[in-house]
């Protein structure tokens, strides 16, 4: 819900945007600004100052105001942290499970285990064909197939996509540095694939739909990797919850490589974007001329795969940017 307050086209994002540029605002003159009732607003605002976005400056909520920006955006990702601690115990409890089955201690009528390394691939090419809405994955090394399998993979998901099955995929930081997987990673992202980045996912994973779960492991005592094959259960929609907590987590992946850096300038306006500034009030306050401006924040919107001010200081926070 944090994220939709630094959007500015969603009524909570316009709500704080408001309040940024206009210390201890009065209420009637923000319910003006808003367009909506004074109930409604209040509720929003009650929303807002329980999550550490805005605060009332007297008893009777009369006068509001935003808290600053660069606070809201730590207190996000300080949240964010806590969720990726979450999802580590939660890979953590998934391989304890994959090591009971291992020894045979118990069952598990929903979970199969798969060691042999062809059919680890060929579970993955079934998982894709019988998907009817939606693939997702975690990618992450080692990756343990060949030029050829990734030329088939590829040929396998325009298919799928051109179908209308949506594939959303979550790479580690440095996945495009595979010189085998990282083209076809591109390529993929070019073709519609939704991408996003993330350091350090803490497991590797394939959904098919709500339907199938493959979580593929290093093999304990040899070289390669073995699958878990997760069916309808609870267990699989914890799997589910790990991936869209991660998907919340993880910025837009960008096949311009990583590492880019910022000068002074480009830093500076991404800190205004972030507090809402306009492309006019930015430009005043740096001595930039207008369309110097509009120019620098098309390309930072771009290289973030952002659409929006305050989306670009949240990632640009994430990459280590500010």
């Amino acid at each position: 819900m944090l994220h939709d307050a630094l959007d500015p086209d969603s009524e909570r994002g316009r709500v704080y945007q408001w309040l940024v540029g206009r210390p201890q605002a009065r209420l009637p003159d923000l319910v003006a600004a808003a367009g909506i009732g004074e109930d409604a607003l209040l509720a929003l605002l009650a929303e807002l100052a329980d999550e550490g976005i805005v605060m009332a400056c007297d008893h009777r909520r009369l006068t509001w105001e935003a808290l600053p920006p660069g606070q809201v955006v730590e207190a996000a990702l300080q949240r964010d942290a806590a969720r990726r601690a979450d999802a580590r115990r939660a890979g953590a409890e998934l391989d304890r499970l994959y090591r009971l089955a291992r020894r045979g201690a118990g069952g598990y009528a929903a979970l199969e285990v798969v060691e042999d390394h062809p059919e680890v691939l060929a579970a993955g090419r079934r998982l894709q064909l019988a998907a009817r809405r939606e693939v997702r994955v975690i990618d992450v090394p080692p990756y343990s197939g060949d030029a050829a399998h990734y030329l088939d993979q590829e040929v396998l998901q325009r298919q799928r996509m051109a179908s209308g099955v949506v594939y959303r995929s979550i790479y580690g930081g440095c996945a495009f540095d595979d010189p085998v997987a990282g083209p076809n990673m591109a390529r993929m992202i070019e073709a519609g694939e939704q991408a996003r980045t993330l350091d350090e996912p803490p497991l590797k994973l394939a959904l098919g739909d709500d339907d199938l779960a493959i979580v593929t492991l290093p093999a304990d005592n040899r070289a390669g990797v073995v699958s878990l094959l997760v069916r309808p259960s609870s267990l699989l929609g914890a799997l589910a919850s790990v991936f869209e907590t991660l998907w919340r987590l993880a910025v837009p992946a960008s096949t311009s490589g990583p590492g880019l850096q910022l000068d002074d300038r480009d830093r500076r306006i991404l800190v205004l974007m972030a507090s809402g500034a306009t492309d006019d009030a930015i430009a005043r306050r740096l001595g930039l001329g207008r369309r110097t401006v509009v120019r620098r924040v098309s390309v930072l919107l771009a290289r973030l795969g952002a659409t929006t001010r305050f989306q670009a200081g949240v990632q640009a926070a994430r990459r280590g940017w500010l």
